[in-house]
């Protein structure tokens, strides 16, 4: 009626305004409409070009296990697949690699990957194995071999044997497409109180936007390098060194990184640096210059079991911090208490303080592993001497924070003379060592003297937590008074309790949440539901290395992971790369899923350090499990370890899994720097679209490029650090 009237009024003397009105009206009107129409068919198409949001179908009886991340704080059941869908989806992931969604909107780059995709295969079709002329004879075969090694990771994808690519795409796939995405948030002393749980168990961050996945490196970068300037010097350890200020002490109390990532080298020893004595000759003698330290030379006149010997440090066999020698303590030890059986019912140790290394080169011989922890007030560097003579061992302080284990895990727990007050602070360290230690684990606390008042407190607390104590005397050898705990196997005890105090933990407590997690004043419960770790005690050593524990979910993965990694080593690391193996003692495998890799170097004469990323799936519990070394880390802060203690590094799709995690991704590559050894090695196994950029960065840190090799857009990097310094 409108528009008849208009047309009416158009007729009419004077009726152009009205013509040009109504003109105008029935334009908008298209406009609108259009628009509309435009709209809903542009959206259509937005979905079809990605197919990510169609939810997994759910497999019936299925059960958590452990693949929660360490900022995914509630266990959670994990989505299963058929074994169909599990193939499909394998081959459709490989086509389609990082068309992903993020916040439910297309990711923007996926036309650019699509329009690169023939460069890059022409790209990895070029790239030949590039041996220098060192190693050309080793590596000559090494094409072929990890040409086979690369056939059979896609013929293993085919026939779903471990999931997605167990080697050179990665293991555990489906739950490391997520890690990453998130910006970089500044740790807090709480519990990830921002994240939440949506339906299929993934953490979600509450009020931030999460970026959109881009390269890691920027392959046009130009990288110049300057000496760091900092109080520490050669030893410097940037989450634990404080720089900057008039303190007297210059280690942290609590870790604590710089807000911008380190670029700068830590410089060599004043002295200069020497090629570490090579294994098992480091059991007796080390270079003293390259561990230097005016404290450790006052140390050293003070104590026999180190003696200084013209330019190294030697290490007496008869002589050791406890009188008698460290072989009459352990066997007193195991008199006491028969079945701590060591190296067979006991074989992960945690020795809290790291003072006497001869304990754990002891132990070594008895088939026990001995993680020795310095504390942030070691001002000696003990740490770096037992990392020095071969022995595995960490820093970290140990005040209000957890430490970055898992629960359940230690076999036993050890402090000879380290001076920590237990029973301070409400008995915080204690329990502590109670959440890491596994049920009917031991505690061993020995010292030569101890106050009246801290040990009737140290009796209040223990029966509290109703610890049993199995021993208490002294040795009339070593003069050294023992005491040996072990901690309760069920929660029979705790429900006797008549006063609550400490509590028991709440439920949502997750007692694996270890990242800058403050200690708890409660009492977590003892696991005894079938799926969760620590409910029994692990097989003797060496059985336990192979078998696969009720609890762990994926049995058919752990397969297919040791087989796997024991082809690569056996086929490749060892023989194709021109490593010198007799050079190799201490190991950190940077992303470790199962410990596949550590076990299997095990019969080996090295010791591996297994990192499970704070980002990626919570398998550490069964690497402890499996009688291997492993802790918890985020690679976008410094490792809490000296530099120049590690003989080679492990990065296996390292750099592809953190994204978009980290402020300055280069920053990585110069921690790598700072904890490898002069001579050291590095193994990186990643996308081309990285390695490519990421042999640029070696190379202008005078990294020697030994072996380069790609095949269907993956590949491997081979690389040794060399003396030079800016």
């Amino acid at each position: 009626m409108t528009i008849a009237r208009l047309g009416r009024q158009a007729k009419r003397p004077h009726g152009f305004c009205v013509k040009v009105t109504a003109v105008a009206i029935l334009g908008l009107c298209f406009i609108f409409m259009w628009s509309m129409f435009s709209s809903s068919s542009s959206s259509v198409v937005t979905q079809r070009e990605s197919f990510d949001d169609i939810a997994e179908p759910v497999a019936k009886n299925t059960r958590a296990s452990t693949s929660g991340t360490q900022s995914n704080k509630k266990e959670v059941v994990k989505h299963g697949l058929t074994k169909e869908d599990k193939k499909s989806k394998v081959e459709s992931d490989l086509d389609k690699k990082d068309d992903k969604k993020v916040n439910g909107s297309v990711d923007s780059t996926v036309e650019e990957h699509k329009s690169e995709k023939k460069d890059e295969k022409e790209v990895a079709n070029e790239r030949k194995v590039k041996p220098t002329k060192g190693v050309a004879k080793e590596n000559k075969g090494s094409e072929d071999s990890e040409g086979e090694d690369l056939k059979t990771e896609k013929e293993e994808q085919e026939e779903e044997v471990g999931g997605k690519e167990e080697g050179l795409v990665g293991e555990a796939e489906e739950n490391e497409d997520k890690e990453g995405e998130s910006d970089l948030i500044e740790p807090e002393d709480q519990e990830s109180e921002d994240m939440l749980e949506d339906g299929s168990g993934e953490s979600r961050k509450t009020g931030r936007k999460k970026k959109i996945k881009g390269p890691l490196f920027d392959p046009k970068a130009h990288h110049t390098w300057k000496l760091c300037s900092t109080r520490s010097k050669h030893n410097y350890i940037p989450c634990i060194d404080i720089e900057g200020g008039r303190l007297q002490s210059y280690r942290h109390r609590e870790r604590s990184c710089p807000r911008t990532p380190v670029m700068c080298l830590v410089p060599l020893p004043h002295d200069g640096y020497e090629s570490p004595v090579h294994w098992p000759e480091s059991k007796l003698k080390i270079m003293h210059k390259n561990v230097a330290h005016p404290k450790l030379a006052a140390f050293v006149k003070k104590h026999s079991w180190v003696v200084e010997s013209g330019k190294y440090l030697t290490f007496p066999q008869d002589q050791s911090e406890f009188k008698g020698g460290v072989v009459h303590y352990l066997e007193s030890i195991e008199d006491m208490v028969p079945d701590i059986e060591w190296g067979k019912n006991v074989r992960v140790v945690l020795d809290v303080g790291c003072t006497d290394s001869s304990f754990s080169a002891s132990l070594l011989d008895k088939e026990v592993l001995t993680l020795s922890l310095g504390l942030k007030d070691d001002l000696v560097d003990l740490a770096q001497v037992a990392l020095e003579r071969g022995f595995p061992a960490v820093v970290s302080p140990f005040a209000t924070r957890r430490l970055p284990f898992p629960s359940a895990v230690v076999d036993t727990v050890h402090c000879g003379g380290c001076g920590l007050a237990w029973h301070s602070n409400g008995g915080k360290l204690l329990l502590e060592m109670n959440r890491i230690l596994r049920p009917g684990g031991y505690f061993i606390l020995s010292t030569t003297r101890d106050s009246i008042e801290a040990e009737e407190a140290m009796t209040r607390l223990t029966a509290s937590i109703y610890w049993n104590i199995l021993a208490y005397k002294t040795d009339e050898v070593s003069e050294v008074g023992f005491k040996i705990y072990q901690k309760p196997d069920s929660n029979d005890l705790y429900e006797l309790r008549r006063k609550k105090n400490p509590p028991l933990c709440k439920e949502n407590e997750n007692p694996d949440a270890a990242w800058y997690v403050p200690i708890k004043t409660c009492l977590h419960t003892i696991p005894s539901a079938i799926e969760e770790h620590g409910t029994e005690w692990p097989e003797e050593w060496p059985k336990r290395l192979q078998t696969s524990p009720d609890w762990l979910n994926d049995k058919e993965k752990l397969i297919a992971d040791t087989n796997h990694w024991k082809a690569i080593v056996d086929n490749s690391y060892l023989t194709g790369f021109g490593i010198d193996w007799s050079t190799i003692r201490n190991v950190l495998d940077m992303k470790a899923i199962y410990g596949g890799f550590a076990a299997a170097l095990s019969q080996r004469k090295v010791w591996v350090m297994n990192v499970v990323p704070v980002h990626a799936p919570d398998t550490l519990p069964f690497i402890f499990e499996r009688g291997l070394l492993g802790i918890y880390h985020d690679w976008c802060e410094s490792f809490g370890t000296y530099p120049r203690t590690y003989d080679l590094l492990h990065a296996d799709h390292l750099f592809s899994r953190l994204k978009n995690r980290c402020k300055q991704p280069v920053s990585i590559v110069v921690e790598m720097d700072r904890i490898l050894r002069s001579g050291g090695w590095v193994i990186i196994r990643d996308k081309v679209e990285i390695l490519d950029p990421l042999e640029g960065i070696l190379r202008s840190l005078h990294w020697e490029i030994r072996m380069t090799y790609a095949q269907d857009k993956e590949g491997i990097l081979c690389a040794q650090k060399k003396l030079w310094r800016p």
